[in-house]
């Protein structure tokens, strides 16, 4: 009989709410049981509830405090849905400001801080030379490539860098975040909620635009110096790892099923399709709009790009609650006046192959809370699953992942289309950072094709460096209409005294953000929210794991410490590289026979600590 060990970690926190994960693990293969592996969220936040009966305006306001960290993700996510319900989107320098602002408050800002400060630890020399010695001593005697630029000889030395507080990336990373912040500000008036957000534009104070896109440009050369930097530490870091055999450790699918529905709107496209129009015509152009988005969508499912098609995306996504703590909505729905079964293309929701009031747009959410059951409800997050054409049903993945493979398996700015993602940083200095570092530099990844932990964090730290390039063109394309005198930034807006429906897609740093709206006369009819993580944190079900979960199943523990020593280190790496929001303490249990035999409270606690 196999010897096995039950270890649950408990919290781990994500973006809206906490997260913990748990799995029977069998001790003399060191690999935990895929059928026993439980994420599940123990939080309820309630968002999509009190929204209804609100107007549609306040909808980017309120659901930004989703989040104290990502709270521009929810708001942008929020009010491309609202101009889609109201027939109305920016003027040209409107979509400029939006993308600026996007950029630094939420991806140029939080990439980096979520690697260094939130990954980082699980991959210093406090954790690693404690939990495994033997990778400590490899990394000690291993030259890092890079050395020559970042300054740090060893993979050791890089490891050290990264321990909390006292370590150079660690502080580095606390310095730009707030240099990036400083960024947004100028345009979206505070940070984490944006204040500036409004229907068909923006409300950016433009008293002296070009004092603004100065300061903005001083901040943005400092962090394109800080990304080239910080890509080339994590390269080498990573790199190693990928050599010493971790590949595939807390890897998900063999055949990638993941989404990304793109980012940074073109001004001209996004502008041209909302002059004040019908909702269906709104929605009948945002393919178009979509497909010039900077960083390209797409949807691959099986290993196979299916679709490009924000449309698509819309259609297919199905949301349901056999192992979550809501009651049934289906009947009750469908006697609804905003009940709808096709969108404005005539394509049947979810394509026909499933119940149309399982689709986000007539979805309502019902909360029953109730005891943990492992083999019935055991979590407040919902099953997101996707329905494709041809009847398939594919849990799916999203995050910088899924955004780099997508990017690179389409012709773009950043790829042929050959698996290859790369990009070009300009000359740009600053005196945090090695001068090595000044002068433009190009960078290459070939994207694997399948999604682990380090390849997710590889993953997060070349996105960085295309943000950092999207950033730039939308500086240019400021200053070129801030020349032609075209800084107008937002057009007219009304209530529809009709139900009209919103479809609010975009890529944040932690996944796809996407909000549902249904409205009529200006109040909230119905409400839907997908925060990044919602579907990487979905319970299983009959159509297979969802990405955390899967990940975890393909975990093996790599800690050189007896059983009842474990920690769950490679867990959390797996499910902090998809989601950092973590807790400043956590504690976990081991059981055996359903009985308690050891907690460790505020587990790693002396080499993870939280200090934000």
């Amino acid at each position: 009989m196999a010897r096995t060990i039950e270890l649950k970690v408990d919290p781990i926190t994500r973006i809206a709410g906490h997260l913990g994960v748990r799995a029977v693990i069998d001790v003399d293969t060191r690999r935990p049981i895929p059928e026993t592996v439980r994420s599940f969220i123990t939080m309820f936040r309630g968002v999509e509830v009190f929204s209804v009966g609100r107007p549609p305006e306040d909808m980017p306001h309120v659901t930004s405090r989703l989040c104290g960290v990502c709270g521009s993700a929810h708001a942008n996510g929020s009010i491309i849905a609202v101009d889609m319900a109201y027939g109305v989107t920016p003027l040209e320098f409107g979509v400029v400001l939006r993308n600026l602002a996007h950029a630094m408050t939420d991806h140029i800002y939080d990439h980096p801080h979520i690697l260094n400060l939130l990954e980082g630890p699980d991959f210093s020399e406090n954790i690693v030379s404690k939990l495994t010695p033997s990778v400590w001593e490899e990394a000690k005697k291993t030259r890092a490539e890079h050395r020559d630029i970042h300054g740090m000889t060893t993979i050791a030395d890089i490891m050290r860098e990264l321990n909390p507080v006292t370590g150079k990336m660690w502080q580095l990373a606390v310095l730009f975040q707030r240099i990036a912040r400083e960024a947004g500000v100028l345009i979206y008036g505070r940070h984490s909620h944006p204040s500036t957000l409004i229907p068909g534009g923006i409300s950016t104070d433009l008293t002296d635009a070009q004092s603004l896109l100065i300061a903005y440009t001083y901040r943005l050369t400092k962090l394109t110096a800080w990304a080239k930097f910080n890509y080339l530490v994590w390269e080498d870091l990573l790199r190693f790892y990928e050599d010493i055999g971790y590949a595939l450790n807390g890897a998900t699918y063999e055949k990638p099923n993941v989404m990304s529905a793109g980012l940074f709107d073109d001004a001209e496209a996004y502008s041209s399709i909302g002059d004040n129009k019908e909702w269906e015509d709104v929605y009948k152009g945002i393919d178009e709009a979509a497909e010039k988005r900077t960083i390209v969508p797409g949807l691959m499912l099986d290993g196979e790009l299916v679709s490009t098609k924000y449309t698509d995306m819309n259609v297919s996504t199905m949301e349901h609650v056999e192992h979550s703590f809501y009651d049934e909505w289906a009947d009750k729905v469908r006697k609804q006046e905003w009940y709808t079964e096709t969108d404005p293309l005539g394509n049947k929701l979810l394509w026909g192959h499933q119940d149309p009031a399982y689709h986000p747009w007539n979805k309502v959410t019902i909360p029953k809370p109730m005891a943990i059951d492992w083999n019935d409800k055991y979590t407040w997050g919902a099953h997101v699953r996707i329905v494709w054409k041809d009847g398939r049903v594919r849990p799916i993945e999203v995050g910088p992942y899924a955004r780099m493979l997508i990017l690179s398996v389409r012709p773009n700015r950043y790829s042929s289309g050959n698996g290859v993602v790369k990009v070009t940083l300009p000359r740009a200095c600053t005196d945090e950072v090695p001068p090595t570092v000044c002068e433009e530099m190009t960078f290459e990844w070939k994207v694997p094709r399948r999604s682990s932990t380090i390849y997710r964090l590889w993953a997060r730290a070349f996105n960085t460096l295309v943000d950092v390039d999207a950033a730039w063109l939308n500086v240019l394309k400021a200053l070129e209409l801030v020349r032609n005198g075209k800084i107008q930034t937002s057009r007219p807006w009304g209530h529809p005294g009709r139900v009209t429906r919103g479809a609010g897609f975009v890529e944040v740093p932690r996944g796809t953000v996407r909000h549902w709206l249904v409205q009529k006369g200006g109040k909230v009819l119905n409400y839907q929210i997908h925060a990044a993580t919602t579907p990487n944190v979905s319970p299983f079900d009959k159509y297979g794991r969802s990405p955390y979960e899967e990940s975890v199943a393909n975990a093996p523990i790599t800690e050189e410490t007896p059983p009842d020593e474990w920690q769950g280190l490679d867990f959390v790496r797996a499910i902090r590289s998809f989601d950092p929001c973590l807790p400043c303490a956590a504690h976990l249990e081991f059981s055996r026979n359903g009985k308690v035999v050891k907690v460790l409270e505020k587990a790693i606690k002396d080499v993870t600590s939280c200090y934000l």
